[in-house]
């Protein structure tokens, strides 16, 4: 084992500690000089960006074109839309000069006081604010809709306990944000955007999730209704994944953004906002990797395939070099992304871990002796099993072991989730399995004071009322109350 595994710290032993060593060592990212933010390093980065381009491909499917606004917000924006405001107001930065000077006393620099801003600037917690502002000029006429348009930007919000990736005070993030003529477009847009979100988890992320609703306590401020994804962490606490919110006309009020219809009547368009940031990050890595480092899907790993020679002369390692040479062509003309680490400044045997760390989903190994025989060694990054192969063909059974290993561990968090998941009627029960982890489907009486109650007795909040269930009249299982469902329960992230 490679010497930076030695220390990293098993999940069974303190999986917060696991999370946070595996990211730095796995070189995804690190703090930085500035509290609560971090350093997305190019690995990591190689991973957003596969995030990015897949996601944006399926949002362009859909009409959704990008643009791009400003990362300073005036002030008063943020007071037109009351429930927005009060849901950001403690998070937010607050740019207050616009200049430096020289410090008199020869002490480097400090803020002019003379160069104070008339009104003070916000950095973008989210921003609704600033673009229904803009929508406002571009829309006139129901011709003008509907308006699609995303941006892939960072935004800011104070933090006091962060976590890589999982809540930092600046993070990366794609905002989406549209505008309709009824109401009813305004809520499939933000379905169909939700559905989408659960097809790049569940297809691309190998991530089981859960669409729901979010209660009234837990909707999005400002927001009608608010729609997620929930997934399972391999230590049964829930990490929110994606959110979709139908805005109703409140931004287009606040912001007075209207619109001539068919019938040439004046009304405010109908609105949703809709997003998910490097917090999938997170997700990804919680979700598949073991002790020995990352596990990653196959459709999201910067490199799917790393060859590695083994050899002792250089005349050995011309003939490997030749012998490999059409197979990374190969399988480049077939998309897969693949390396052939030659290099002869590190061992093989550190190669191998730290390809095994970084999460490479298919590792083949090649010397003198497989050359003789015809073979080559597979390793798959799910199991660790090695096997060898024949050398003939070699390109068709990775790209096949590809899609398996993708299938695979996606079949392996669902398993989790299913065995982690547990249907608890009582306080005393729900009580008891809280502290085992997982999601509880628990039947709840719909009122705020009771999800709250649970809150401070537990920890656990509701993730999400399920899509999909059909209503189950119960009895709360904290106040006894009339219950017409049930809702998951979980400790989160």
């Amino acid at each position: 084992m490679a010497k930076e595994l030695k220390d990293l710290t098993k999940r069974a032993d303190n999986y917060s500690q696991w999370y946070n060593e595996l990211v730095v060592k796995a070189d995804l990212a690190e703090q930085s000089a500035v509290r609560g933010c971090m350093v997305i390093k190019p690995y990591g980065y190689a991973i957003w960006e596969k995030m990015q381009r897949r996601l944006d491909d399926m949002f362009k499917e859909t009409g959704v074109q990008n643009a791009y606004f400003p990362l300073l917000i005036p002030k008063s924006f943020l007071s037109k839309e009351a429930d927005h405001v009060k849901g950001f107001a403690k998070e937010c930065a607050v740019v207050t000069h616009y200049r430096l000077k020289t410090d008199p006393e020869g002490k480097g620099v400090i803020v002019d006081p003379e160069a104070k801003l008339e009104e003070e600037l916000i950095i973008r917690p989210t921003s609704e604010t600033i673009i229904w502002n803009t929508f406002r000029n571009w829309i006139k006429s129901y011709r003008d809709l509907p308006l699609l348009i995303n941006q892939w930007c960072n935004v800011f919000r104070w933090e006091m306990r962060t976590r890589l990736f999982l809540r930092t005070a600046e993070f990366l993030w794609q905002e989406g944000h549209t505008a309709h003529a009824t109401a009813e477009e305004a809520q499939a847009k933000a379905e169909e955007m939700l559905n989408i979100y659960a097809d790049f988890a569940e297809k691309c992320m190998a991530i089981p999730v859960v669409k729901g609703v979010k209660t009234a306590n837990e909707r999005f401020a400002g927001a009608l209704e608010t729609y997620t994804i929930e997934a399972m962490m391999q230590d049964g606490k829930a990490l929110q994944s994606g959110t979709s919110h139908f805005l109703g006309q409140n931004f287009a009020k606040a912001f007075d953004v209207k619109f001539i219809d068919k019938n040439n009547k004046l009304d405010y368009v109908w609105a949703t906002s809709w997003g998910v940031s490097t917090r999938l990050m997170g997700a990804l890595i919680m979700t598949h990797s073991d002790d020995n480092g990352l596990v990653l899907p196959p459709a999201l790993a910067p490199i799917q395939v790393v060859i590695v020679p083994i050899y002792k002369s250089s005349e050995q390692l011309a003939t490997i070099d030749a012998k490999v040479a059409p197979i990374v062509e190969n399988l480049k003309k077939r998309g897969i992304s693949v390396k052939y680490d030659n290099a002869d400044n590190k061992r093989p045997g550190f190669k191998f871990a730290d390809y095994e760390l970084k999460g490479v989903p298919v590792r083949l190994v090649l010397g003198p002796k497989d050359i003789e025989n015809g073979t080559i060694e597979v390793m798959r990054r799910d199991t660790l099993e090695k096997q060898s192969v024949a050398f003939d063909g070699i390109e068709d059974y990775v790209d096949h072991l590809l899609d398996e290993i993708q299938a695979n561990i996606y079949d392996k968090a669902l398993k989790l989730r299913e065995s982690k998941t547990y249907k608890v009627d009582t306080w005393e029960d729900f009580q008891a399995q809280i502290e085992k982890g997982g999601f509880i489907l628990a039947p709840w009486d719909g009122t705020t004071e009771t999800e709250l109650k649970i809150k401070e007795l537990t920890k656990a909040t509701i993730r999400c009322i399920p899509l999909g269930c059909e209503d189950e009249e119960g009895k709360d299982m904290l106040t006894g109350k009339p219950s017409h469902r049930r809702v998951i329960f979980a400790r989160n992230y």
